[in-house]
């Protein structure tokens, strides 16, 4: 176990940036998640992450997990469960597209190895870097395939965040439209709920329930990898090591928010507890964004390579103007 001693200096200045973040939107009007995104892109390629904070600033992941679990306390499992059924068929018809577009696209149109195929595929369709990790676990990935394919998830997540508020702006997407268009367009949870509130707290709150949702078939995903390589010989992973490895690599705090939004739908919490539960999670956002931020580096980006760039941005646009445009008829 880290030292508290270690942590620290990185989260003090998590805590910094999260103030700074909110004095500038205050000042300026741009949103505030933004601006701590920024403001870490800022440490981390301009400034430089000293060895002594990087422990700290690590533990964005946590602050992120938190955030959501807190989140659910502001659900209405009921409002959920009226668009639930559209919604979930919306999810696993995109992800189930992404992922077999990809793997169609870059095996047999580009010619790249399976294993980086498969990787691409499961971080394009799932939950980002995190699926890569589980899906290359299994596969037997190599390093360098490794390195591609999360480089080209976290390509995406820095453009998304950009390009996913001026799209909806310049739409006029309502907050469910936008959440959900996000959360099931979009490859990993940190962006997805950071431009899902940026729109609005509707969109932010549909966001982060449609993407948990998303994130929930990595288990799918990844035992049908197992499988599929078991049989064709180029994997050694046996069921109990698949289903360890799909343990470690499940989002944990899912449950969590579930278990607080069940709460929240049988009356748990009264206004005064959810308006503060509201603020604690906003400001534990704040923190993950600084952290996530410190993660987008120039250097990584400028070394992903054009094909599997390519392959992820066909099927990614193909995946998102599908799905916008169910939901603006759902919707």
């Amino acid at each position: 176990m880290m030292s508290a001693r270690r942590l620290l200096p990185g989260i003090a200045v998590l805590c910094l940036g999260a103030l700074l973040a909110r004095g500038i939107a205050d000042l300026a009007g741009p949103n505030h998640l933004l601006v701590a995104i920024a403001l870490g892109f800022v440490l981390g390629n301009v400034v430089g992450v000293p060895d002594r904070l990087a422990p700290g600033i690590a533990t964005h992941k946590l602050w992120l997990g938190a955030g959501i679990v807190l989140l659910g306390a502001s659900l209405s499992l009921e409002a959920v469960l009226e668009v639930g059924g559209p919604v979930l068929a919306v999810v696993v018809g995109v992800t189930g597209l992404t992922l077999v577009l990809v793997e169609v696209l870059a095996r047999n149109v580009f010619g790249l190895a399976n294993r980086l195929s498969s990787l691409l595929a499961a971080g394009a369709s799932i939950c980002g870097v995190s699926a890569v990790v589980a899906v290359a676990g299994i596969v037997r990935a190599r390093e360098g395939q490794i390195a591609y394919a999360a480089a080209t998830v976290l390509l995406f997540d820095a453009i998304t965040i950009v390009v996913y508020p001026i799209v909806g702006e310049l739409l006029g997407l309502s907050g469910i439209v936008f959440g959900i268009w996000a959360g099931v367009s979009m490859f990993s949870t940190g962006p997805v709920v950071a431009v899902g509130f940026a729109h609005s707290d509707v969109a932010g709150q549909w966001a982060t329930m449609t993407k948990l949702t998303r994130n929930a078939l990595i288990g799918v995903v990844v035992l049908a990898y197992a499988s599929y390589y078991a049989r064709s010989g180029s994997s050694s992973a046996s069921d109990g090591r698949s289903l360890g490895l799909l343990w470690a690599e499940f989002p944990k705090f899912v449950l969590g928010f579930l278990a607080l939004a069940v709460l929240s739908s049988l009356g748990a919490f009264s206004p005064d507890q959810q308006a503060s539960i509201e603020n604690a999670y906003g400001w534990l956002f704040l923190l993950a964004f600084v952290g996530l931020g410190t993660e987008i580096r120039l250097a990584t980006l400028r070394n992903t390579g054009s094909t599997p760039v390519v392959v992820v941005l066909v099927a990614f646009l193909v995946a998102s103007a599908l799905s916008l445009g169910v939901l603006t008829v759902l919707f």
